[in-house]
């Protein structure tokens, strides 16, 4: 079993003084919205729209949009850093261990895959998302078996997002049943 968020709030009383304010804020932002998750075991998509939350508080900061690239480049980078920090491996573990059959499910989910959400807004009835699917399908399988944790992380957030965006953006009905493989 992973660590509680009270363990971790335990943690971060423990070694905040020796961080910069910005960095004790964000992470302190994070927890608290973490530990408003922790509330919600019975409404996943509260739960996730508050565990999305914590996440941009853990990794955000001020931006220059001009300098900085897209938000995916700023996940990316944030994915770099916490596989980098992690001696133990902890992320690799949980990705290739303990969550590697969710992952998969994730990658084969059509309804988490932003360009058939464009082709469903569009009308386009040429299915090239379809195509596009079954590429990214095999490059993210193949990603994951070559235990590549940065970027397997990076296409789970990239997936996620595309929930995120559901929830957030009214595309999908709260408490439904449908589309939630």
């Amino acid at each position: 079993m992973g660590t509680t968020t009270a363990e971790l709030k335990a943690q971060h009383r423990d070694i905040r003084d020796g961080y910069p304010e910005a960095l004790r804020m964000r992470i302190h932002r994070a927890l608290r919205w973490l530990t408003r998750a922790e509330v919600e075991m019975s409404d996943d998509d509260a739960r996730f729209v508050f565990q999305w939350i914590a996440l941009n508080a853990a990794y955000s900061r001020e931006f220059d949009f001009s300098r900085d690239g897209s938000e995916r480049d700023r996940v990316r980078s944030f994915c770099e850093t916490l596989v980098a920090l992690d001696a133990k491996k902890r992320l690799h573990h949980a990705l290739f261990q303990q969550f590697s059959g969710p992952i998969c499910d994730l990658i084969e989910n059509k309804f988490t895959f932003e360009p058939f959400w464009r082709a469903v807004r569009t009308h386009d009835s040429s299915n090239q998302w379809e195509t596009r699917f079954a590429s990214n399908k095999r490059a993210a399988l193949a990603t994951m078996k070559q235990n590549d944790t940065v970027t397997v992380l990076s296409i789970v957030f990239d997936r996620l997002y595309v929930l995120r965006n559901q929830l957030v953006h009214g595309g999908s009905t709260w408490n439904s049943d449908t589309n939630r493989v």
